[in-house]
């Protein structure tokens, strides 16, 4: 058996001379010639040919390509079912989250209509439901109620006092639904020059920690924001830094008003829907279609205070007016937009990062690409900006997609698009013909709505514990994001979030690993000396480095290698220039003791002057002798820097390497390189790198060749040595 496995394994076998890079250059590689100028490269880029049309138009509209070959047969069922269960999740959600995004309630359906209905011919991913979101609302709202805060539509009563001031909540909502409608549109234009300019990649920086830590923040902000509603307490709504803090502090501080007849029926729609939503995680794979626990608890909650009359009788909060029919396209508030800027911005990735990462999950599940494809991910990022864009010229709210009415759509057997159109006219159907009937709907049914969403993003908690094992860097992430967007608000927050998440990736290259590492006999491979079986090669060192070398650790680059290798070339520097000091006077006295001894072997005929010197006490001959061996230098003679995981170098970098090359240099220790990319190379070579002490020859493609040549040129310097002596 044990010759018939050493049969099958694989043998790696070659025999080659040592390469260094000035050989690779004159004699293995060569580039391409390019067939063509520069010009013509340029005229090729930017002509147009039809193919090139037709690839830009699917790319735009990728309703194209896969509409016309839609399997009729297979799909259309599965996408009217999913698109009809969808859609009635969608309807309460659109209520509720116009709620977050302190504009009146038909806002919400609006922007689950238009939005929804155009991502089907622009967007790229199949499962993912387009619409209104928690956390994109919340945003909204914030920026809302801060251009648009109550005090500012306070009007004078009959009696004409002060103490009977009227606020004024058409004039209210009218400019809040203006501010929202402004900053959508910013959204959406940003999005399309991201798209355009191909920078899909600014998501990059949000990672998932990040992500995770704010989404969890934002749903403590949505909790808190809706207990008012809940409870039936009438306090205002505040914005900005420690806005949670100060909601929470409000409600607590006016319990005593607490509406009971509100408390009770919010109590009880929290509880069944929450048993509903269990009952489909617990059933998922026994039940058809998830039970609509939104629309039940909508319509149930309806009838019992359109019955009860609990608006009139008991005082409880409900929607109000829904008024029938489309709005006639406007035009957005242009004026209010330079206040919106950076709102907008801060809105425009967070709604990107969400959609394009739930378009991965499902992608990924499901065998397609969102963001494989060169530029795929820009075309999923225009698709968001013109959703946004051309809907908010028909007054709706920013959006992004959505997780729990994703899942719906996805279990629910939708295929494409589709599914999410039919979604869409559910929504269209309500508002042109039936939006009368949730007039009476509880808003505290909608609190808890919106409450009971959030349960997913609460299990994120646990993301601590996991982190915690995993990464401490990435619960740091975590845990700056949660804090920050607590404390600080999610505006401010996120900004907190990504500059602290950068400042870690310095952190990472500033403080990279670093290793001695030594050989496997008889494999060719090189680990880290920790291990047992991994044995140095004598007289060299080999310096293993694992971050780009450039302005900010260039100088801990050099700290690191004379302390990992234990070779500080300015302390061999200082002590050689101590024991020169002192050599000469006692070779003289060297060369004066075996005189004096010589003259004497010769008359008495007794030993040889070195024997006689070696059995000598006299300390002098001691310290000659021991000044002339040059053991104070170490055993070392070469040092090898592993570059496999540079990935680039600055100015900053190559001329601390030259420094260091030029000081072991000069205390006889040759210092070579090893592992360069050619990538690094290129950048060296644009450096001016190789000048004087350094050239192509000190370059290796290998840490073996590099060995192979140290051990060369440190048995040629000893070979010369005894020649001479």
């Amino acid at each position: 058996m044990e010759e018939e496995d050493s049969e099958s394994q694989l043998m790696y076998r070659i025999e080659r001379p040592v390469y260094d890079e000035a050989f690779l250059r004159s004699q293995l590689l060569h580039h391409r010639l390019k067939s063509t100028t520069l010009w013509k490269r340029l005229l090729k880029h930017f002509q147009c040919s039809s193919e090139k049309a037709k690839a830009t138009v699917l790319n735009f509209l990728p309703v194209l390509k896969w509409l016309p070959s839609y399997p009729v047969k297979q799909y259309l069922f599965s996408d009217v079912v999913s698109g009809l269960s969808t859609g009635v999740v969608q309807l309460p959600q659109g209520l509720a989250y116009a709620m977050l995004a302190a504009v009146p309630p038909v806002y919400g359906l609006y922007s689950s209509f238009y939005p929804v209905m155009l991502y089907m011919f622009f967007g790229t991913s199949r499962h993912i439901s387009i619409g209104t979101f928690a956390v994109i609302s919340l945003m909204i709202g914030g920026v809302a109620m801060r251009e648009a805060p109550d005090s500012m539509f306070y009007i004078l009563g009959a009696n004409g006092t002060n103490s009977s001031l009227i606020l004024d909540k058409t004039a209210r909502d009218t400019r809040r639904v203006q501010v929202a409608v402004a900053l959508t549109t910013l959204v959406g234009l940003i999005q399309l020059a991201f798209g355009l300019l191909r920078f899909g990649f600014v998501a990059i920086y949000l990672t998932e920690p990040l992500i995770r830590g704010f989404t969890t923040a934002a749903s403590i902000h949505v909790c808190v924001s809706q207990l008012k509603y809940l409870l039936g307490v009438r306090t205002r709504r505040f914005s900005g830094p420690l806005s949670a803090i100060y909601s929470f502090t409000a409600v607590v501080g006016d319990i005593t008003s607490t509406n009971v007849a509100t408390v009770i029926l919010g109590l009880g729609c929290l509880v069944v829907l929450y048993v509903i939503k269990d009952l489909n995680e617990r059933f998922k794979k026994k039940l058809p279609i998830p039970i609509p626990g939104e629309m039940v608890i909508v319509i149930v909650s309806t009838g019992i205070s359109y019955g009860l009359s609990l608006s009139s009788d008991y005082n409880v909060d409900v929607v109000g007016n829904i008024p029938t029919g489309l709005l006639p396209p406007t035009i957005p508030e242009f004026s209010l937009m330079p206040h919106l800027l950076a709102d907008s911005f801060a809105v425009a990735i967070v709604g990107f990062s969400m959609g394009i990462s739930l378009s991965k999950i499902f992608a990924l599940k499901h065998g397609y690409s969102v963001d494989r494809q060169p530029g795929q991910r820009e075309c999923e990022l225009i698709a968001f900006g013109l959703c946004n864009f051309i809907s908010s010229f028909f007054q709706t709210f920013a959006i992004t997609c959505s997780m729990s009415r994703s899942l719906v759509q996805e279990s629910t057997g939708g295929k494409t698009q589709i599914a999410g159109l039919l979604s869409s006219i559910v929504v269209l159907l309500v508002i042109v013909a039936i939006g009368f009937v949730f007039q009476p709907l509880p808003q505290t049914a909608l609190a808890a709505i919106i409450i009971v969403n959030l349960v997913g993003m609460f299990k994120q908690f646990k993301d601590i514990s996991v982190l915690w094992r995993i990464s401490k860097i990435e619960l740091a992430i975590w845990l700056v994001a949660f804090v920050a967007s607590v404390l600080l608000g999610l505006d401010y927050g996120l900004l907190v979030a990504i500059t602290f998440a950068l400042m870690t990736v310095i952190y990472r290259t500033q403080s990279p690993e670093s290793a001695i590492l030594g050989h496997i006999p008889g494999t060719g491979l090189h680990f880290d000396v920790e291990y047992e079986e991994a044995v140095e090669y004598e007289g060299i060192k080999i310096f293993h480095f694992s971050s780009p070398i450039y302005f900010a650790n260039s100088d801990l680059y050099v700290t690191t290698l004379k302390e990992k290798t234990g070779v500080n070339p300015e302390l061999l520097q200082a002590k050689r220039k101590t024991l020169k000091k002192h050599s000469t006077p006692s070779l003289k006295r060297r060369a004066q003791v075996k005189a004096a001894l010589s003259e004497q072997s010769e008359t008495s005929n007794t030993l040889s002057p070195n024997h006689i010197l070696e059995e000598n006490g006299n300390s002098q001959v001691e310290d000659a002798l021991a000044s002339d061996s040059g053991e104070g230098f170490g055993p070392v003679h070469s040092i090898i820097l592993d570059w496999t995981l540079v990935c680039f170098i600055d100015s900053v970098g190559a001329k601390a390497i030259k420094q260091v090359i030029k000081e072991y240099a000069g205390v006889d220790i040759n210092l070579v390189i090893a592992g360069c990319s050619r990538i690094l190379l290129s950048q060296l070579d644009a450096l001016e790198f190789f000048t004087g002490l350094v050239t192509e020859q000190t370059v290796f493609p290998t840490i073996n060749d590099a060995v192979l040549r140290c051990q060369k040129s440190y048995w040629e310097a000893t070979q010369t040595v005894e020649s001479s002596v």
